[in-house]
């Protein structure tokens, strides 16, 4: 099942006006920031406490990564999803993930035009450029495969055609624990090409009670208005780029995926794809502190969140949530171990 949600544009002076695909515009890392901050408040809205949540969605859409949320239902996965889409003037598809959905369903097929005498290409709902992907651990295995050339090379092959997506193009995905009935668990390669994994945690009290204040007056992702463009998202991925990585935290990264593979509670350890994803991933924090420069506080903070949903422990009995939380220790334990430099 899939959903559209369509964006009002605002005026042309207002914060965050469409702009045309085609549109370029040109930020430095304060002008960056300041759209960074627009879309955290916004969010916050909606979702309350959990900013080191929101902190990391932004991350990953900065990043050019794709994040997986993983909890128990109820908890606020998929708004946190519709939220940040809500505050980006962009196209955004959600995919309902049902054990009886085809990959075609995700992907698009091509249809034979009698008229034409020749095969169309009807677009599925993965062509946007944030798509929702709810419960991604209930469809097949077959049908959540569909998404590995999506989500790696940002293009879709039908019938030996190759339909590239759209530019931004990002997947929020939702999950329950594999515990709960009616999952089938992600495989290895499709865990692999996600940037970020993680879990939401129940509210505080002080943000169960305005929840509940604000949902007694209706839903408030619906009143949500986008703050910033899809242009403007362009041009901030373009600064997270640019901002400068030193060598000796280069090859701090590397040691850590290194490390992963020679642990002894490890099976398998994190591939050279994990290395570059927490690469773009520190890049990223880095702008949205408000810096052009990455300090070793980046990486440690985020190397659980890139790494640890990857790793495959040795122990066959670890699996589930408690193979997600020996993982996470997995992780924080080579983060200690391993020296973090102290100057770049």
């Amino acid at each position: 099942m899939t959903e559209q949600f369509p964006h009002t544009a605002t005026a042309s002076t207002a914060p965050g006006a469409s702009l045309p695909e085609h549109a370029a515009v040109q930020l430095d890392v304060a002008a960056a920031r300041e759209r960074i901050d627009r879309v955290r408040a916004n969010i916050a809205q909606v979702i309350e406490g959990k900013d080191e949540q929101i902190r990391l969605a932004l991350v990953v859409l900065l990043g050019e990564g794709h994040l997986l949320v993983e909890d128990v239902p109820g908890v606020g996965k998929t708004v946190l999803a519709k939220s940040l889409a809500a505050s980006i003037d962009a196209s955004v598809n959600r995919i309902q993930f049902t054990p009886d959905l085809l990959p075609s369903d995700v992907t698009g097929v091509a249809i034979y035009d009698q008229n034409a005498r020749k095969f169309e290409f009807q677009a599925g709902p993965v062509f946007a450029n944030i798509v929702i992907g709810d419960e991604i651990n209930r469809a097949s295995p077959k049908t959540q495969s569909a998404f590995l050339e999506c989500m790696e090379e940002h293009q879709v092959s039908v019938d030996g055609v190759t339909h590239a997506l759209p530019n931004p193009f990002t997947v929020f995905a939702t999950q329950n624990p594999s515990e709960m009935e009616g999952t089938y668990a992600l495989p290895e390669a499709q865990r692999d090409r996600f940037m970020a994994r993680m879990s939401m945690g129940y509210p505080s009290l002080a943000a169960e009670l305005k929840m509940v204040e604000r949902r007694d007056q209706g839903d408030p992702v619906t009143q949500l208005r986008p703050v910033v463009s899809a242009a403007e998202v362009r041009a901030m991925i373009q600064v997270a780029r640019s901002v400068y990585l030193a060598p000796v935290l280069q090859r701090y990264i590397v040691e850590l995926a290194r490390a992963t593979r020679e642990h002894d509670d490890i099976r398998v350890g994190v591939s050279p794809r994990a290395t570059l994803h927490l690469l773009r991933a520190v890049k990223a924090n880095a702008l949205i502190e408000g810096r052009d420069f990455v300090i070793p506080d980046d990486i440690t903070s985020l190397a659980r969140a890139v790494f640890a949903h990857r790793l495959v422990l040795n122990s066959r009995s670890v699996r589930g949530a408690i193979g997600t939380a020996e993982a996470a220790r997995v992780m924080d334990q080579i983060v200690q171990q391993i020296p973090t430099p102290t100057s770049a």
